[in-house]
C-alpha cells in the first residue's frame, strides 16, 4: 500500500458499499456524512455515488468494504474488474487519482470529454473552486493536438490551470503544467 496523507487512519471505521453499474453505492447515513466531507463521491438523493476510481483507493486504504449485488464481498482486484469493462483507461485513472489524494489534493471528476479531474488545494474543498484540472494520459498513448487545444481552451475560460498527468512505463506518473504559445 502506498503511503497516504489521508486523514482517516486504516480501520476508523468501515463503510459498506454496493456495486453499480457506474461505480459504487453507499447508503448508511453516517458513512455518507464522513465521506462526503473528506469530498468523496456525489450525494443523489439518500445516498452517496462513489465513481469507481474512488472506490478503489478506499478499498486500498481499507475503509471501504463493496459487495455484488449476490453480496458477495469484492476485493480490489474483482472491484478493478468491474471498473475496466466501464473504462479502458481504468489502471491509468486510478493510478491519476491515488497519486493526487496521496499528496493531499481533494480530487473530484473532471467535465466534458477533455477533463479527467479538478483537484483542490489542501483546506480549500467545499469553500472554493477547483484551482486546476487534470488531462490524463499514458507515455506513448497518442494525444491529438485537436484534445489538448480544446482541454487548453475549456480551461482558459474558467480560468484555471490545465495540468497533463502521463503516467510513464514505471508506472510513475509526472506532471506537466500546460500553457499556451504565444509569440512576441
Amino acid at each position: 500500500m502506498s503511503e497516504d496523507k489521508e486523514n482517516l487512519p486504516p480501520g476508523e471505521f468501515k463503510a459498506q458499499g454496493m456495486l453499480g453499474e457506474k461505480g459504487v453505492k453507499i447508503t448508511e447515513r453516517s458513512s455518507i456524512d464522513a465521506l462526503s466531507q473528506r469530498g468523496y463521491g456525489t450525494p443523489d438523493k439518500n445516498l452517496l455515488a462513489l465513481s469507481f476510481y474512488e472506490a478503489l483507493f478506499l478499498v486500498d486504504k481499507q475503509i471501504l468494504c463493496v459487495k455484488n449485488k449476490k453480496s458477495v464481498q469484492l476485493d480490489f482486484q474483482s472491484l478493478l474488474q468491474a471498473y475496466e469493462a466501464a473504462d479502458k483507461n481504468a489502471w491509468m485513472h486510478y493510478l491519476v487519482y491515488r497519486d493526487l489524494r496521496s499528496r493531499g489534493y481533494v480530487v473530484r471528476e473532471g467535465f466534458g470529454t477533455a477533463i479527467d479531474f479538478r483537484i483542490y488545494e489542501r483546506g480549500t474543498y467545499g469553500k472554493d473552486a477547483a484551482a486546476s484540472l487534470v488531462l490524463s494520459t499514458q507515455e506513448g498513448q497518442p494525444l491529438s493536438m485537436e484534445n489538448l487545444s480544446n482541454a487548453l481552451s475549456q480551461t482558459q475560460s474558467l480560468k484555471k490551470d490545465l495540468v497533463l498527468a502521463v503516467l510513464n512505463r514505471r508506472g510513475e506518473i509526472v506532471y506537466y503544467s500546460v500553457s499556451p504559445l504565444t509569440f512576441k
